[in-house]
This record gives structure tokens, sequence and C-alpha cells, in this order.
């Protein structure tokens, strides 16, 4: 099992603390959505489009255009539930840290 030393990981390979702080923010707001027992229609959607962050997130170096795709699905999901407001400023902030979206 690996563990996390600051930003290096025991194997020695460097964590892009960008990473780590989206696999934490999606990590947060899945927790919540989970916890969350109130029924909403696009709760499916927003399910989907969380695992696609965290597996852009596992990869090492997301794409800003996905990122910013998913975190929209997210968002519009979850937009109108306020009880996860919080969690998902912090996704917003985490995809953001990632830079500008890019020009059409």
């Amino acid at each position: 099992m690996l563990r996390s030393v600051g930003q290096r990981r025991v194997t020695g390979e460097t964590v892009d603390p960008r990473v780590a702080g989206l696999r934490s923010a999606v990590s947060r707001l899945r927790r919540e959505l989970a916890g969350h027992r109130g029924e909403f229609a696009d709760r499916e959607i927003a399910e989907d489009a969380l695992a696609a962050l965290d597996a852009m997130a596992v990869s090492g170096a997301p794409e800003v255009r996905r990122l910013r795709r998913s975190l929209l699905l997210v968002a519009g999901s979850l937009g109108s539930v306020s009880a996860l407001a919080d969690a998902l400023a912090g996704l917003r902030h985490a995809v953001e840290l990632f830079g500008p979206p890019p020009q059409a």
C-alpha cells in the first residue's frame, strides 16, 4: 500500500498538489452526496460525473476541458441542493486550479 508523505509518495513518485486537491474534493462531495437522503432526479448524473472526475484525477494528468465539462454536469445536477453547496464549491475551486477554460 502506498502512503503519502507531504506531496511525495513513499515510492518516490511526486504527487501534483492540484491532483491531490481534486481527489480530496471529489471524495468529500461523493461522501456528502451519499449521506444526503433527499431524492432528486439527477443524482445518478452527478454520481457518474463524480466518478469521471475521480478517474481523471487518478490518471494524474486531467484534461482541463473534460474536468470543466464534468464539473458542469455535477453543478447542474446538484446546484439546487443547498446542503451540498460547500462541497460543490470546493470541487469548483479544485477544478479551477488546473487553469482557465480553453478558448473555443
